[in-house]
């Protein structure tokens, strides 16, 4: 049997490594368009930087990154104990994030009255599920309107606001809670509000002596020489089966087989095929196998991200020097930067001795004009907000930009109804499976467990056929 995976990012990746290990005799080839396998994952050395272009870690909390890490004689590296701190700017100053209710107490970052309405959440009527029988069901709510409602409006525009921009580099009046924060959203469909939930896993969690977190959890983690060591190890084990500066340009139906069209070379027959690229690539792929599927995949977008990664000296910071993880800024407060990390704080050899790597974040759905800024204006505008926020007085040692002109999928509002049309018009096309950030879940950890269920989808299905029909011959 034969199979084409289009991609070489993580994902495209993992299952075609997968694949390879339980079917040794399956033919298996990968094609990636970029000169280079991993995608956003991208790993630099530069100066004694250690830069990322994009993906800087994972949670350790999710068994398959690890077990996969394990398999590939990866040895996982934690993020620093200072990462937990984390930091939103408000009020024209740094504030530390609460991490507890003591610290949600004291903060400043929050006015009395806003405190008050987040604690009276609590006491909030459910709205959806289980614990609101006779309420109207809010199928797919905004995150904004869920955090208003729930929340309060300063704490939405304060806390909320950031983190989808943070972690989606999106908006949070267009993103789905229900597609981006699927644990968020059961909390008000099971117990019946968020404290009220949390409280609930707490007590769940002593029961069966585990724990249990409403939100992400885990610790940050990564590799010594970097993400990009997850990727090299698998384009290692999968050898010839890479091909990279190959780019698929279609996918077509012939009789029990596909045909699969490349940008240069000849055309390929295969009994499957993986789609791994983004969506706005696999739409055009497939516009001219199934017009309304390419469609259904061409409306989900991927605003532009400029990343700005900056070395300089810890006595050129006010303070000297920085700690924790990085800020995060909410869009009232009208910068031009979306937030800051500080990755020689989150993570060791990052850096030389005595400097200090910031990486900043710029564009997005908010605002994708700024992501594509000459060099000279993306770099003077870090260097402002830089200045203003955290006292930079020089000029860096180091400067590198990456523009990812197409960066994070946005699982927006109808995102969970999309993928349910997908889901059925994915049934006429047997053979063909999609894969990839672009449907659920954009991590790193997300393509990995999605490629393990992959895997044992193919297994289930491809290969069954493939014995049904050969017990059908014998018979005849």
């Amino acid at each position: 049997m034969t199979v084409a995976i289009i991609g070489g990012g993580i994902a495209g990746l993992t299952v075609g490594y997968l694949l390879a290990e339980r079917f040794p005799a399956l033919e298996i080839q990968i094609f990636e368009g970029q000169e280079r396998p991993g995608g956003k994952i991208w790993t630099q050395k530069e100066g004694g930087y250690l830069i990322e272009s994009a993906v800087n870690g994972f949670l350790d909390n999710r068994p398959k990154t690890l077990e996969l890490s394990q398999q590939l004689g990866l040895s996982p590296v934690r993020s620093n104990e200072g990462a937990r701190r984390r930091y939103i700017y408000a009020a024209g100053r740094l504030h530390r994030v609460p991490d507890g209710l003591l610290a949600f107490v004291g903060t400043d970052l929050l006015s009395a009255g806003a405190k008050v309405r987040v604690l009276m959440e609590a006491f909030l009527p459910a709205a959806r599920g289980a614990a609101a029988p006779a309420v109207r069901d809010i199928e797919d709510e905004t995150l904004a309107s869920f955090a208003t409602r729930r929340l309060g409006r300063e704490a939405y525009e304060t806390l909320i606001d950031p983190m989808a921009s943070g972690i989606y580099a999106g908006d949070a009046q267009q993103l789905s809670l229900k597609a981006c924060f699927p644990k968020v959203y059961n909390l008000e469909v099971n117990y019946g509000g968020l404290i009220r939930g949390m409280i609930g896993k707490m007590w769940e969690g002593r029961k069966t002596k585990t724990t249990v977190s409403a939100g992400p959890g885990g610790v940050l983690t990564s590799f010594e020489a970097g993400m990009g060591s997850i990727i090299d190890a698998l384009g290692e084990r999968l050898g010839q089966r890479l091909r990279v500066g190959h780019a698929a340009v279609a996918v077509e139906r012939l009789r029990d087989r596909y045909v699969v069209h490349f940008d240069a070379g000849d055309p390929i027959e295969v009994e499957a095929v993986i789609l791994a690229a983004p969506a706005y690539a696999s739409s055009l792929m497939v516009r001219g196998l199934d017009g309304q599927l390419s469609r259904e995949l061409g409306g989900i977008v991927n605003p532009p991200v400029s990343v700005v990664c900056m070395g300089v000296r810890k006595e050129h910071i006010k303070g000297n020097g920085v700690d924790g993880f990085g800020f995060l800024i909410p869009s009232k407060a009208g910068r031009k930067t979306l937030g800051t990390l500080f990755d020689s704080t989150i993570f060791p050899n990052r850096a030389p001795e005595g400097y200090t790597l910031l990486r900043t974040m710029l564009g997005g759905a908010r605002n994708p004009h700024i992501a594509q800024l000459k060099d000279d204006d993306l770099v003077s505008t870090v260097l402002k907000e830089l200045s203003d926020i955290i006292g930079l007085k020089h000029t860096p040692e180091m400067i590198k930009i990456y523009r990812h002109e197409k960066a994070i999928p946005q699982y927006n509002q109808g995102h969970p109804a999309m993928l349910e049309r997908v889901n059925q018009l994915m049934q006429r096309h047997r053979g063909l499976y999609l894969h990839g950030n672009s449907y659920k879940g954009i991590g790193v950890n997300d393509c990995i467990e999605t490629s393990y269920e992959l895997v044992e989808r193919i297994a289930g299905e491809l290969f069954a056929s493939a014995k049904r029909h050969q017990e059908g011959a014998d018979d005849n």
